[in-house]
């Protein structure tokens, strides 16, 4: 059950990997991209074009450049982040009381 989580915080962390690399070093190509990261270039590839269908980044002649919403967005992400930490901080068995065996 918890491993479905597991796995969508990592995609998360590589997209917002492949998107922080595109602020700091736009335009950039998927290749530049795989070297520094270690992720493969189909992994990148698929971070991209989920960053685009939000409309996060864009594709250019030189590489994926950010977008006008990209500012916002990044605003708006570390609140969102603790919203969540937050929540599943509650979800915790631990703090609820012991099990009878």
């Amino acid at each position: 059950m918890i491993d479905r989580l597991e796995k969508e915080v990592d995609m998360l962390e590589r997209h917002l990997q492949v998107l922080r690399m595109v602020i700091e070093n736009e335009p950039i190509g998927i290749v530049k991209m795989s070297n520094e990261t270690g992720y493969p270039h189909h992994k990148v590839r698929y971070s991209l074009r989920v960053l685009e269908e939000e409309n996060l980044i864009e594709p250019s002649s030189q590489g994926a450049i950010t977008t006008e919403r990209t500012a916002e967005f990044v605003d708006e992400l570390d609140g969102k982040i603790d919203e969540i930490v937050e929540k599943i901080g509650g979800m915790r068995i631990e703090d609820a009381p012991e099990l009878e065996s």
